[in-house]
């Protein structure tokens, strides 16, 4: 209220003051062709008798050593310059590192398109082959973690176009996927139903592999019993990871007091848990209690 009455006394808003103290100011960016002041600057001082040694080959190297004449040449200000005190070099991102973002980051792409394909009902698994494969792609782009946006989007455009009006509602992205999209996307079409079966087989070994991660507990799914599961999440309409989550929800606790009693943390699964998981869980259980023998496990 007192700035909209000064305003409309004195035609113009106060300035407002802001201690700067306690505020950390970070200045990222490009900065194409500062190598090469660098650079010009190095040579320069390698000539006549007090040459120092040869100007470094690798752009990482010569940033290394820029100075504030450096950033001054380049065209900033030195005033503004001269504020900005500690300069770092960010080395670029190596596969290895789009890879980890891709697989381990929070807010992973993956993520992403996994949530937009599941929203028309399809479910897509991304193979370990193919995630490398991804971030291979985005390191050419040499835009850093931007590049995998670039790639994805790129890969798997025509999918997110085309299945949704179609019966497939699973598939995988493997390397092969990645380096050819579209004869991916016609096989997949063409032959959707040997796809599908043997992707919700990857979906339920996929679902071990996260509880696994989650709970430091191994579960392996026998070849039989990940096809009963895959079977029984189709017919129950639901998506297979959400299924299996609500099938065995209760084996997160029952595994982990097996381990606190006995130690076992290896666990099979085959048909007949799948058929009655909780008769199975429920053995297991009061067989660690009464044996230092590990349970029987199927």
């Amino acid at each position: 209220l007192q700035a909209m009455m000064d305003f409309t006394q004195r035609g113009k808003r106060p300035a407002e003051v802001i201690n700067t103290r306690h505020i950390l100011f970070i200045v990222s960016g490009a900065f194409p062709g500062l190598d090469k002041v660098v650079r010009r600057r190095l040579r320069e001082a390698t000539i006549g008798f007090a040459a120092r040694a040869q100007v470094p080959e690798e752009e990482i190297a010569v940033l290394a050593q820029a100075r504030t004449r450096d950033f001054i040449e380049f065209g900033f200000e030195p005033e503004f310059i001269g504020r900005l005190p500690v300069r770092v070099y960010c080395h670029p991102l190596s596969v290895d590192d789009l890879f980890n973002i891709l697989k381990s980051s929070e807010g992973s792409i993956i993520r992403q398109y996994e949530q937009t394909f599941a929203a028309y009902g399809i479910e897509v698994l991304f193979r370990e082959d193919g995630l490398r494969r991804l971030a291979e792609l985005a390191e050419d782009e040499q835009t850093g973690a931007r590049g995998l946006m670039t790639v994805c989007e790129r890969v798997l455009r025509e999918f997110k176009y085309e299945l949704p009006s179609t019966q497939v509602k699973r598939f995988v992205v493997t390397r092969e996927v990645v380096d050819a999209p579209l004869s991916a996307l016609a096989s997949l079409l063409a032959d959707h139903a040997v796809e599908e079966r043997v992707v919700r087989r990857q979906l339920v070994h996929d679902f071990a592999a996260r509880f696994s991660k989650d709970h430091g507990l191994q579960l392996r799914f026998t070849e039989s019993a990940a096809d009963r599961v895959a079977a029984l999440a189709q017919a129950a309409g639901q998506p297979v990871r959400e299924y299996c989550a609500l099938r065995f929800r209760d084996y997160q606790f029952g595994l982990k007091l097996i381990a606190q009693n006995i130690g076992q943390t290896q666990f099979t699964i085959d048909l007949d848990a799948v058929e009655t998981p909780d008769r199975v869980l429920s053995d297991w259980v009061v067989a660690s209690y009464r044996t230092p023998a590990s349970p029987p496990s199927t």
